[in-house]
């Protein structure tokens, strides 16, 4: 019987590492891993699924390697040694002393927040969770902007599923489709104060969102639609679906949708101005003069160009 990898990782801290121990420390599973995001299953201990502990030291004890044994409960064993500085710089190219400015918060990777304030801290002489709550989710004002950058990923493509259908391209209009479902996802991931994961665990953990099971039927409808004529409907229950979400959540003023027609072309699109609520309600001065130039989001929208942490800091010079 499969043993989910957070709790045998607990055993091995507490049975193997921590008795080894004699210095103050922190140790935690936080980091790569499915298991740390709680998705791990019976295909994830084919590769790199050890029975782990990060543990973290004072920087005069960095030398430090406890003794454990090769194998636990049937797994490989693996032990990692940091200071909790860093760690964090290596993971985000930010020192955890200092308090994180608007611009690392729109360029650290999203996913990476995520793995790095999941899984659980075992033991804590150090202050590990401290710097964990910091990084809980992005100040209010972040958020807004945000999910401003993710309406603007949607608005302007909502009448081109039509458009690419109507010229006979189903395949490019299911495409587009299939894309609208996603950064209407990323919304409420947004909305719901989660980081988002990667690609892989992507839908698993959207199914966990309170608002799943209202929205998950509307973005399926669009997905297995055939004709881009339905697929347009289909689009439209969706975006108002996720627009009502927005409006239940009072965090602006209530935002009024209608359906339109661009440029008098014959697609429906559905509409309604939550970028320009939001933006009324950003009071940060730097979130809001980022914001009223173009809302590009993070930094997940170019990681692939630039992704590993120490290139986080040629992003800082952009914004």
């Amino acid at each position: 019987m499969y043993s989910p990898g957070l709790e045998l990782c607990r055993r091995f801290y507490r049975e193997v590492v921590a008795p080894g121990l004699t210095v103050p420390h922190s140790a935690a599973l936080i980091g790569r891993g499915s298991e740390v995001l709680g998705f791990d299953d019976e295909m994830s201990t084919d590769h790199n699924c050890e029975a782990r502990a990060v543990v973290f030291v004072a920087d005069e004890h960095t030398g430090l390697r406890p003794e454990v044994p090769e194998r636990f409960m049937g797994r490989p064993t693996l032990v990692e040694v940091h200071t909790v500085s860093a760690y964090f710089e290596k993971q985000l190219g930010w020192d955890p002393g200092d308090e994180p400015t608007v611009r690392d918060w729109l360029t650290f990777p999203e996913q990476g927040l995520r793995m790095l304030t999941a899984g659980a801290v075992f033991h804590d002489d150090l202050g590990l969770q401290a710097v964990r709550d910091r990084l809980a989710y992005y100040p209010d004002d972040v958020w807004r902007y945000l999910q401003i950058s993710a309406w603007w990923r949607v608005h302007p493509e909502m009448n081109l599923a039509g458009r690419a259908g109507f010229v006979g391209d189903e395949l490019g209009s299911a495409l587009i489709g299939s894309q609208l479902v996603h950064n209407l996802m990323r919304l409420c991931f947004l909305m719901e104060r989660q980081y988002a994961p990667y690609s892989k665990w992507f839908g698993t953990a959207f199914s966990q969102l309170s608002c799943a099971g209202e929205l998950t039927p509307l973005f399926s409808k669009v997905l297995h639609t055939d004709s881009w004529q339905d697929r347009e409907e289909a689009l439209m229950a969706a975006y108002t679906g996720v627009a009502e979400l927005h409006n239940r959540l009072a965090i602006t003023e209530p935002v009024t949708i209608g359906v339109e027609r661009m440029c008098d072309r014959p697609f429906k699109v559905v509409w309604g101005d939550f970028p320009g609520a939001l933006l009324a309600a950003i009071r940060d001065p730097e979130v809001r003069r980022i914001a009223e130039r173009w809302p590009v989001g993070t930094i997940d929208e170019i990681r692939n160009v630039l992704w590993a942490a120490r290139d986080r800091r040629q992003l800082l010079t952009l914004l």
